[in-house]
Parts: structure tokens; sequence; C-alpha cells
């Protein structure tokens, strides 16, 4: 792809359209390129944003993007800098995603898994070939071209992506999606391409049975089950499926990376080269079934923004939503979430390691805005005298310091109940409360503290409008995956309705 004139400017070319996702530092509008009238995806950033370490990470993954042209990979067709905004231009996948389109086709069968993983296999042998790693292979980023029955599969989000010439191993940092990391990530020892050939197997299981290999809530446990490369093939489920495609899965869930399968050796494999003699053509309704509830699981998952957990220090990046007709282009996904820890031994490595990603733990800017919207939820819950909705957001022993406890420590909720039963929601018909200058301070992934002032609007018995300040903070602890206010303290006298 030719470089564009430095004097190009995007406008020039390019006729902006409707939106198709946002994210923290862009947005993704669909364009029309003037000069042929082709639809293109430009994914806008706003490098005023981006930190010197941000910019770094977009330049790489447009570098990477540039030198990958194949049919099964999202490209890039134009990369134009301006002063303070980057446009990088994609094809137009307006297909959705590859999982989502399986479970709505009338037939599925071992061979149809077959040749999804052929082409998926097909643009990671492209990548390896071009000394590209791509760290982040999951359903999320397996896209088809069209709606067109029998578009191609395109792979995407290289935002993880690192270059890696050659069969070199080194450590590149912690960095995927918790269920398809590999052993040798998880147990930090180097790595290289075999990563990309291990989640070909994760997702392969997937394709056949509609759920994964690995899989516990807890998070330690999924890690140990990846490490010792813990997975079976149940009945009935598995009964149906051939011993050729049993055979591939586990020449690609081999923990020891140097004896794994390759993706050149995999596309060799009977059960994808001749599938048409080996692979069952019967339809898999279970398959489907099943899918169609891991979908929904992900999906879930994905309602919250999620990206990179770093061990020392956070980056963030932006996060693409699709819109309902499909059109999209992915950077880091939003289902299951991706973890990157910044390691200083990668910097010694040649070329760098400009990454983003998407893992583990909800990004901490994602986890903040949490924590807001609980607040603001516990506060309406105040402000309409909802005592059972204030009893589901607080810990039964909550504690608290407060002006109405005469500056004593009140523990449980029979000292608030008597506010709710006798003064909350009643003395006034007209309150509005905004929470200003909120500040989250996250404590690990189970504990938050946030600090704010709280201003109160009401209409008092005289029909004068008034207003009252505190400022406040609150605990919050997540039990059984849900959050909990387990302390407060509020200072300033507050009118009795905004108690608690």
């Amino acid at each position: 792809m030719a470089a564009p004139a430095a004097c190009t400017r995007f406008s020039d070319n390019y006729d902006l359209k409707e939106e198709l996702g946002k994210g923290a530092f862009s947005v993704v509008r669909r364009c029309v390129q003037k000069s042929t009238g082709l639809e293109f995806a430009a994914k806008i950033i706003n490098t005023k944003k981006l930190s010197a370490r941000d910019f770094q990470k977009l330049e790489r993954e447009a570098r990477i993007c540039r030198k990958l042209q194949h049919p099964n990979i999202v490209r890039l067709h134009d990369s134009i800098q301006e002063e303070h905004f980057h446009y990088l231009v994609f094809d137009l996948v307006t297909g959705g995603e590859l999982f989502e389109d399986i479970v709505a086709r009338e037939f599925y069968s071992e061979a149809d898994a077959s040749h999804c993983i052929q082409q998926i296999l097909e643009s990671v042998h492209h990548c390896h070939s071009n000394g590209v790693v791509h760290r982040d292979l999951k359903p999320e980023n397996l896209l088809l071209a069209s709606k067109a029955k029998g578009a191609a599969v395109k792979l995407a989000d290289f935002g993880l992506a690192i270059e890696v010439p050659g069969e070199q191993q080194a450590w590149f940092g912690f960095a995927g999606t918790p269920g398809y990391l590999s052993p040798e990530v998880l147990k930090k020892e180097p790595y290289g391409k075999p990563v990309d050939i291990w989640a070909c197997g994760v997702i392969l299981y997937i394709l056949l049975v509609g759920y994964p290999p690995f899989w516990d809530e807890d998070q330690h446990r999924l890690y140990a089950q990846i490490k010792i490369g813990a997975y079976d093939y149940p009945s009935p489920e598995w009964d149906t499926v051939t011993a050729e495609a049993k055979s591939l899965i586990n020449e690609m869930l081999t923990v020891n990376p140097s004896k794994r399968i390759t993706a050149s050796e995999a596309l060799k494999h009977p059960w994808i080269c001749q599938r048409e003699r080996v692979a069952s053509m019967v339809h898999r309704q279970e398959t489907v079934d099943c899918l169609k509830k891991f979908n929904a699981r992900r999906k879930l998952k994905g309602a919250i923004l999620t990206t990179m957990l770093a061990t020392r220090n956070f980056s963030s990046r932006s996060i693409i939503t699709k819109k309902g007709d499909g059109s999209q282009v992915k950077e880091s996904t939003d289902s299951s979430t991706t973890l990157e820890d910044d390691d200083i031994k990668e910097d010694k490595v040649k070329g760098g390691v400009d990454r983003s990603s998407t893992v583990i733990a909800k990004e901490p800017e994602a986890r903040k805005q949490e924590i807001i919207k609980m607040t603001e939820q516990l506060i309406e819950a105040i402000n309409t005298g909802d005592y059972e909705a204030y009893t589901k957001i607080c810990d039964p022993h909550l504690t608290a310091f407060e002006p109405e406890a005469l500056g004593n420590l009140v523990e449980g909720m029979d000292f608030h109940k008597f506010y709710f039963d006798n003064v909350l929601g009643k003395n006034c018909k007209a309150l509005n409360t905004t929470i200003l200058n909120p500040h989250v301070h996250l404590m690990g992934d189970e504990a938050a503290c946030i600090a704010y002032v709280r201003l109160t609007q009401y209409m008092d018995k005289q029909g004068q409008a008034s207003t009252h300040q505190s400022e406040e903070t609150r605990v919050w602890h997540k039990r059984d995956n849900k959050w909990q206010n387990v302390h407060f303290h509020r200072s300033s006298v507050t009118p009795s309705f905004a108690m608690k």
C-alpha cells in the first residue's frame, strides 16, 4: 500500500458518513472514497488525548496492518496523519461475528466447522509468515465480510499484535484473553507464534460443541486447568465428533509449544484439507443450541467495557462497539476481557512492544464508572425512600460516620431503617441530587473507594428552593460478583431527607 502524500488531508479523499462505533480516544465512521465510490470504515483517533506510549502503539498497529494483505484479514487501506487526528481506513465488514452467524444458520456440521477453522488458520499462517503474532485470537475478533451466504471469515483487531521475526521465543509481556491464553504465557515463559495456535485450538473446540475446553468462574482455577492442558471430550456431545477432529485439537492444545502443530502443518491436516472425505456432514443442533448460550454469556460480559489490566501500570485503549446493522471495525473487544502486563524485560526485544489489549479485568476507567453508577443508584434509593433497594446495595453490617450519629460509628441497618420509615421520601416531593467531582480509588479488583461532593436541591415546606451540600466517602466491596457499600462517611449537616 502506497503511503499517502504528506500534504494529503482525509477530507480530500473521503466523505464521512454515519458513526459505527466509539471508544475512549476514537470513533469509527463509515466513509466513501470520492474517487471510486467504495465504502470503508474510518477509525478516527484523537491524538491530542494519547500519551506518547499510546501513540507508539497506534503507529505499531498501523505498521503491522499495512504489511498484512490477505482475504481472511480485515485490511488497512489507508493511514492519514493530520495535526490532531489520525485516520485509519479499513475494510467495511458488515457480516457481524462468525459465531453469531453460525447460530442463525439452518444447517451446521463438522465440515462447516472445518471450513471456518481453515479460514482462521489461513489468516494466522499469513500473519506468522510475515513475522506477526496476533496474541488475541477469540470469537469477538472473527468477523464475516458481508451477510451473503459463504462470506469470508475476517480476522480483526491487531491492537495486541507483536512483530516476532523467525521462530524467536521471548517474553513479550502477559497479554491475551483468559480462556484463550496459552500455558507458556500463564507460566510467564518465553513465547512466540505457537500462542496463536493454542487459541485456534480453543476456538475449534468451541466450534464443534458450543462451549470452551477450559472453564471456571474462578480465574486461578481456570489458569491451573490451562497450564496442564486439563480438557476432555465428554459424552454425549463428543461421541458424534470424528477422531480426526479430536486429533487436530489435541495437536493444537499441546502444552509444550515446541511440539504444538504450526499453522502450515494444521492446514495440511486431513480434517482440513480432505474435509469432504473425513469431516462429518451431520447437522449438529446441540452445538448450535450450546453456542447460543455461549454467545449470550459473551454479550452479557460485553455490556461492560473491558481492556487492560497491567501489573504495574495501566494504559487505555479505545473499544469499538457495533451498530445494530452489524457494521463494525473491531478493536480490543468487549466480551471476555483482556490482560496485559507491561514487563520491562520486553523493551529489550528488538522492535519494542507496542500493545493494546483485551484481558482479565475490567479496564480501570470502566470499573470506576461502575462504582459511580452504583453510588448514584444508592442515592436514588435514599431519595425515593426505597429501603428494599437500599438494603440490596448495602452490606448488612454497613458501618457509617454521619452527623445524625453524633460522631459515633454505627453498624448495621437498624439506624438507617428509622430514617427510611419516618423521614426519607416523605418530607419532600421535589428532590434532586447531583454528584460533583467524583474520585474513585480502585483497590484491586474487589474493592474501591469513592469520594465526592453531594448537592441536594429540594423545595421546602414554604415552597422555597434550597440547596444543601455534603462531602461523602463510600467504600465498596465486591462479593459474589456484586458491589456492596460496606462503609460511608458524610461531613456537614444535610437536610433530614438526604440522610444516609
